[in-house]
């Protein structure tokens, strides 16, 4: 007997996340690959959780998700992003922020709409878009800057265009994209009639001071984004999965219709702790910021001692490195981030991700991706390592 199946999916290749932390396993390797932190989260926060799961309310919440985390979600980014968004039509509360994309794409693509994705690009987007009937049009990123190009964008966009998925800050480059780079986007979008689909759910995670600022305050694009952000991201408990979504009116009623039918809801004891740590004082941001930032500067350092080229890390709990220089200086060319990571599992028992993993086409594979949200004891085991790898070369 044949069962056929959806070749989307069951043609999907092993991601290279379960790749890389089953062979971090299977070496006993530190692994730097996934991007979750060590830390458990804000105690406060998830203390209203408990509470609020013994005590509180266990039944299906309203689809659109509680009002006081619809509330919370437009006090928080009036208070952080001078956004004014009427939390009863505008914002809406979904099962993490991959689910918020599903149902962004379900809504907005029909089948032959072109969808432009830039890489490298979060494993998710590609399938999405693909099940929903679109057709991917890529845009190619490159190091060390990776800024946007307008005779890329040119190539990219056409009549077709329906929907643009954009990550700021971006996972995996730790890339924060200047205004001038969403004002140019922005061009694009009211030029071929698109709407962008705004991934930010590193909008917390920054360093250097730099601060983040949504597409959908660029005037004139109010009518056409939707903004996704991520509780996981923002309070370090990946694991909680609520996303939010907000959205002109008129896109919100389709979204809506598209989440009833996915998830319908979210825990509400999660939505009722999310609601509370959305109002923590400002210090709690700034100082979650400042602990990630000390880790990335240790972590920058120790791997640029130990050789390697660092790249700029904006924001994200990653950070990148160059492999040119090092296969320069071994008079070779042919460089290849997924080999480079293999060995290093093999051999100097850390693991990481090949950044060529998060490309479909034209892949760059001069960079490897470490996360830093873990303790210094395995990022100073992981620098003393890696130094060692690299001096064997």
């Amino acid at each position: 007997m044949t069962i056929r199946l959806n070749p989307i999916f069951a043609d999907a290749p092993t991601t290279i996340f379960e790749t890389m932390s089953r062979l971090a396993l299977q070496h006993d390797a530190i692994n730097l690959g996934q991007g979750f932190p060590d830390d458990p989260g804000p105690e406060d926060v998830r203390a209203k959780a408990a509470q609020a799961v013994v005590s509180g309310w266990n039944q299906y919440p309203p689809m659109m998700g509680l009002p006081e985390l619809r509330q919370a979600v437009a006090e928080h980014y009036k208070r952080f992003h001078k956004l004014d968004l009427d939390w009863q039509s505008e914002v809406m509360i979904t099962s993490g922020a991959t689910e918020a994309l599903a149902d962004s794409l379900l809504a907005l693509i029909e089948p032959g709409d072109e969808v432009v994705l830039f890489q490298p690009m979060y494993d998710a987007y590609l399938p999405l878009v693909q099940r929903a009937g679109g057709i991917a049009k890529f845009v190619t990123l490159r190091p060390p800057h990776w800024r946007l190009d307008e005779a890329a964008l040119e190539a990219a966009f056409s009549p077709k265009t329906k929907a643009v998925v954009f990550n700021n800050p971006l996972n995996p480059t730790a890339t924060v994209f200047p205004r001038e780079d969403l004002e140019l986007l922005g061009r694009f979008l009211v030029k071929y009639d698109a709407i962008a689909i705004c991934d930010e759910v590193w909008e917390h995670v920054l360093f250097d001071g730099l601060s983040h600022t949504p597409l959908i305050a660029i005037p004139g694009l109010r009518e056409r984004c939707i903004k996704i952000g991520s509780a996981g991201k923002i309070f370090s408990l990946t694991g909680w999965k609520v996303g939010f979504v907000c959205a002109a009116p008129q896109i919100m009623k389709v979204l809506a219709k598209a989440h009833q039918y996915v998830t319908f809801t979210t825990p509400p004891n999660l939505q009722t702790a999310v609601a509370y740590g959305l109002g923590k004082t400002d210090e709690y941001f700034a100082g979650m910021r400042q602990t990630l930032q000390t880790a990335r500067d240790r972590f920058a350092s120790g791997l640029t001692e130990a050789g390697l080229t660092v790249l700029p890390s904006k924001a994200t709990y990653f950070l990148n490195v160059d492999l040119a220089p090092i296969y320069a200086k071994k008079g070779s060319n042919a460089i290849d981030d997924a080999d480079f990571c293999t060995r290093m599992v093999e051999q100097a028992k850390v693991a990481a991700i090949p950044v060529s993993a998060f490309y479909a086409e034209d892949h760059v594979r001069s960079v490897v991706r470490f996360c830093f949200a873990k303790s210094y004891d395995k990022l100073d085991g992981a620098v003393e390592r890696i130094a060692k790898f690299i001096s064997k070369g």
